[in-house]
């Protein structure tokens, strides 16, 4: 999932396009929303600015209630996508923007809007363990702590759930063995499988692909935002894609229902 590309001029040109915007448009009037209105309370709540839904996921989960994603969900490779004058407004309005370390752009947004929010780089894993860490983290820092708390005890009780499910339908009632991509672990994870190796995010090289094959996997997890394609062909290994990113409602949840539903299916064939 690395993603190093980044379009520097694009950028430029949408700052000073903001600027000229904001010049136009500034707002002079000097009313006040009147005190205890939806509007003062809206600015107790922090404007989280995210790259992509995944952040986006992560911050809602943490109790964010105002959350902007930037790279569209129908864009797998978030680099390919140039930031719109919109985007950088938003950037602009911001008290925090997420960003993970595979996307080294999100610094150069900020800047480009020349924006005062606090940047926060964000671990993305769905590892259970990991989440809940990143919600802490991101609960603290947003002053709703008690909303990730609550986000929290929901996720434990359909994540146990789920792992119980998966694992009832284990074949002949033994853990199978799986080769996963390195951004696909936590599937393995849920289902209660026994990991023999990794690949990835680069094509599996001949050694690999010898090596791994040699293991004898009976599922392979591949990422569906970075396929290689056929990771391991004529080795008899079920392949299956795991999804990663949530949708446009930023629930993190059916990300773990969709690969218990995928792995269930590969255990059954």
């Amino acid at each position: 999932m690395a993603r190093t590309r980044v379009r520097i001029p694009a950028l430029v040109a949408l700052s000073a396009a903001l600027l000229l915007t904001a010049a136009c448009g500034s707002d002079t009037s000097s009313d006040k929303a009147p005190a205890g209105s939806a509007s003062e309370a809206k600015k107790d709540k922090p404007v989280v600015v995210v790259t992509t839904s995944w952040e986006g996921a992560f911050a809602k989960a943490a109790g964010a209630e105002d959350v902007k994603v930037i790279v569209p969900l129908s864009v797998h490779h978030a680099p390919d996508y140039d930031p719109k004058p919109s985007d950088l407004a938003a950037v602009a309005k911001a008290d925090f923007v997420l960003y993970a370390p595979f996307e080294p752009y999100a610094a150069k947004i900020k800047e480009a809007a020349g924006s005062k929010a606090k940047l926060v780089e964000v671990n993305l894993d769905n590892d259970p363990d990991k989440v809940k860490a990143e919600v802490d983290k991101l609960g603290a820092l947003f002053g709703t702590a008690d909303a990730a708390t609550q986000w929290k005890t929901g996720f434990d009780t359909e994540y146990a759930k789920l792992n119980k499910d998966v694992q009832a339908a284990w074949p002949g009632g033994k853990s199978p063995s799986v080769v996963t991509q390195v951004f696909t672990a936590w599937a393995a994870k849920l289902a209660g499988a026994t990991p023999v190796g990794t690949f990835g995010p680069e094509a599996v090289t001949p050694a690999q692909l010898a090596e791994l094959s040699a293991k004898k996997p009976a599922i392979v997890l591949d990422n569906a935002h970075m396929s290689t394609g056929t990771v391991l062909p004529d080795s008899g290994a079920k392949q299956i894609k795991i999804v990663n990113y949530p949708g446009e409602d930023l629930d993190l949840l059916p990300v773990y229902r969709n690969a218990a539903a995928e792995l269930k299916k590969a255990m059954a064939s």
